[in-house]
């Protein structure tokens, strides 16, 4: 698929992919989510890839936002619509990816991209970062996953306030809230996001992908997280890298995963 609003590059074991749509502060369209699901798909089949690292072009806006000129006609049906594939194809499809994605949050994301950032496995914002989920001043409220992921994050006292107020707060108190993971200045920010992706690229691809479904299914009330730990736990017996990880710890020596 030719991409039009997503750059993908690539720096050893760690993609990274850039909205770039600057002129619209690199807001959520149809097009965009579509081009952003394949390259999240495709760069999940790549065994080469250890890591993703998600960012906005320039430095106001990591996604301001979705674009409402898309959907300020739509109809309860095409509303629903809009959320139900927006979740299944983007949001819910980061979160459950067995690469680690993460959100390399450079100035604005608010509502979708919040969101989207949230979806992400952890989070890490430059000084000049804002955030929040403005829908309710739209008369609407978060689609994308908003309205779950933000209280599983934060709390659902101080997620009420984001959401209900619909107003915005800047990186420190995001800090404070635990929303985002570390808070740096813009020209360290990729820096920072590319030490922690040599980090977890070090580590067996295989259990990463494993303690990420475990971790997530413990805040699905329809899973018992404990039980999925337990099944992960055990098939990483029967892996290649749980071998060669505990061969190398004997021999005193750094693993080399196999990934399978």
């Amino acid at each position: 698929m030719k991409f039009e609003n997503v750059l993908i590059t690539t720096d050893r074991e760690v993609a990274i992919i850039t909205i770039n749509r600057p002129t619209k502060l690199n807001a959520l369209n149809k097009a965009t989510i579509e081009e952003l699901h394949h390259a999240f798909k495709d760069l999940e089949k790549d065994k080469n890839v250890k890591v993703i690292i998600l960012t906005g072009s320039g430095e106001k806006a990591f996604v301001a936002g979705a674009d409402i000129s898309e959907f300020a006609h739509f109809s309860e049906k095409e509303g629903g619509k809009l959320a139900s594939k927006g979740q299944k194809k983007l949001f819910d499809f980061v979160e459950n990816l067995s690469t680690p994605v993460i959100a390399a949050v450079n100035g604005f994301a608010l509502g979708g991209g919040l969101e989207l950032a949230m979806a992400c496995h952890f989070r890490v914002a430059s000084h000049n970062a804002r955030m929040g989920l403005p829908e309710v001043s739209l008369g609407v409220i978060p689609g994308y996953g908003g309205t779950q992921r933000l209280p599983q994050l934060i709390g659902r006292g101080r997620a009420m306030e984001m959401i209900l107020t619909g107003g915005m707060i800047d990186a420190a108190k995001a800090l404070g809230f635990g929303l985002v993971n570390y808070v740096v200045e813009q020209e360290h920010l990729m820096d920072l996001c590319m030490k922690f992706a040599g980090k977890i690229s070090n580590n067996s691809p295989v259990a990463i992908s494993y303690a990420i479904k475990a971790i997530n299914a413990g805040f699905n009330n329809s899973i018992n997280g404990y039980k999925v730990e337990i099944e992960a736990f055990g098939s990483c017996f029967g892996t290649s890298d749980f071998k060669e990880g505990t061969t190398a710890f004997r021999e005193k020596r750094k693993a080399n995963f196999p990934g399978a």
